[in-house]
């Protein structure tokens, strides 16, 4: 059975290109969300999806960052894949397939250029952010917290389990603003 798995990383993207790819490729039950690619945990539908595949079936995706931006997680993945006898192939780059030697070659040179790429974006939006940070442009997220309130009602005895309830924040929060 050939399985589809597409992945956008924002809510306002469309996963609707995708799917039809896959569902052109013959597959014949897709798993779709829209999460971030950098790490696998809270990927609910590729959990399943890899859950789902059995030994004999194929996991399609339509380019490989869909699946994984990082070395490790796409081992990983294949890994899981691998154990269950299942095999694992990309529509875009139709090259990498865990069926053959070359493959699986080209699966861990495009899997690395995909985590150097995401390296390399997460670098020009550090230098960016630093940037206006030093123009004053940025100035980041505003507080949403009132240190100042936290102090006040720790002082009138409160715990920091009893502030935390009361303001709907976490006690980590209460914790900072306390040693702040």
């Amino acid at each position: 059975m050939l399985v589809g798995y597409a992945r956008v990383s924002s809510t306002g993207q469309s996963l609707d290109i995708q799917n039809e790819a896959l569902a052109e490729a013959g597959c014949e039950k897709i798993f779709a969300e829209k999460m971030s690619g950098r790490s696998t945990v809270d990927r609910a539908q590729l959990a399943m999806a890899i859950d789902f595949v059995r030994e004999g079936d194929t996991l399609i995706v339509t380019r490989l960052d869909r699946l994984a931006r990082s070395v490790g997680d796409l081992h990983q993945i294949i890994g899981k894949l691998t154990d269950k006898g299942a095999e694992f192939r990309c529509l875009q780059q139709s090259d990498v397939v865990t069926s053959t030697s070359t493959g699986k070659l080209m699966l861990s040179i495009l899997g690395a250029v995909a985590a150097f790429e995401n390296d390399i974006r997460r670098e020009r939006q550090l230098e960016g952010i630093a940037k206006a940070k030093a123009e004053g442009r940025y100035k980041g997220r505003p507080a949403t917290i009132d240190p100042n309130e936290i102090k006040a009602l720790h002082e009138r005895g409160l715990g920091a389990s009893q502030i935390a309830r009361e303001m709907k924040i976490g006690r980590a929060s209460v914790y900072r603003a306390l040693a702040a």
